[in-house]
């Protein structure tokens, strides 16, 4: 496929590096310019370009940008044709994002990007931490392996985005609509936590929409108020924790 990412980092760059290593043509943008990016996009296989050139001529667009910059997309996919996925990777968090009154009364996160950019998106590689996409994917089959959940209301492009999930080393799990996929926003069970695919189903179907939000606040006042660094397990054992 060819695949426009906009967002260079930790999680855009990986998805870069992964989908091309599985032979897709990758365009990479960043809020800086392509220079800013040449010799990350060499590395990784990919092309730098610009945001623009980016919705450009392919199959599948992915976001992966901080929460409240999609506003700063309106406009991008006026001309993008309609089959074309757009796939949305990010979380909501209100101490980075500030405070969204529509989120914050309930409207999920996808939806709230999906009126933002004026296409509906499918949301994926949300539930995810950097270091588990880029070290813990592993083959299709693969006992107890990782599985993410995808959320979105296009059957068509959700199965292209569950495709690529398990191209970057993940079972995919069909979430529901994309008015369900506050079950895989920060605070919920499915966030974060690991689960192989039978767990992460249990995980979605447990998820408490009105304590997301708490939890998700109570895990970062955690994180912030550590004496020391925590390690990638301690954070996902935390995740776990605090949404049991």
């Amino acid at each position: 496929m060819n695949i426009g990412i906009i967002g260079a980092g930790h999680i855009g760059a990986t998805l870069a590096r992964k989908l091309a290593a599985q032979g897709h043509t990758v365009k990479l943008a960043n809020s800086k310019g392509p220079e800013s990016i040449l010799d990350l996009a060499h590395e990784i296989g990919a092309t730098a370009v610009t945001k623009e050139e980016a919705v450009q001529h392919v199959d599948v667009i992915i976001l992966s940008i901080p929460f409240a910059r999609h506003t700063e997309l309106r406009g991008f996919f006026n001309e993008v044709p309609r089959d074309v996925v757009v796939i949305d990777t990010s979380n909501y968090y209100p101490f980075r994002d500030g405070a969204i009154a529509e989120v914050d009364g309930g409207k999920p996160e996808g939806v709230w990007v999906s009126e933002q950019i004026g296409r509906p998106v499918i949301k994926a590689w949300n539930a995810v931490l950097a270091q588990t996409l880029t070290d813990r994917g592993t083959a299709a089959g693969t006992p107890a392996r990782i599985a993410l959940p995808v959320a979105g209301d296009d059957a068509d492009a959700k199965a292209t985005a569950m495709q690529l999930v398990d191209a970057t080393g993940f079972d995919a799990l069909d979430a529901g609509t994309l008015a369900d996929s506050w079950r895989q926003q920060p605070g919920t069970p499915a966030y974060c936590t690991e689960l192989p695919l039978d767990e992460l189903q249990m995980a979605v179907t447990a998820a408490d929409q009105q304590r997301a939000p708490q939890n998700r606040d109570a895990l970062m006042k955690t994180f912030m108020t550590q004496s020391a660094p925590l390690t990638h397990d301690d954070i996902v054992a935390l995740n776990r924790a605090l949404t049991a």
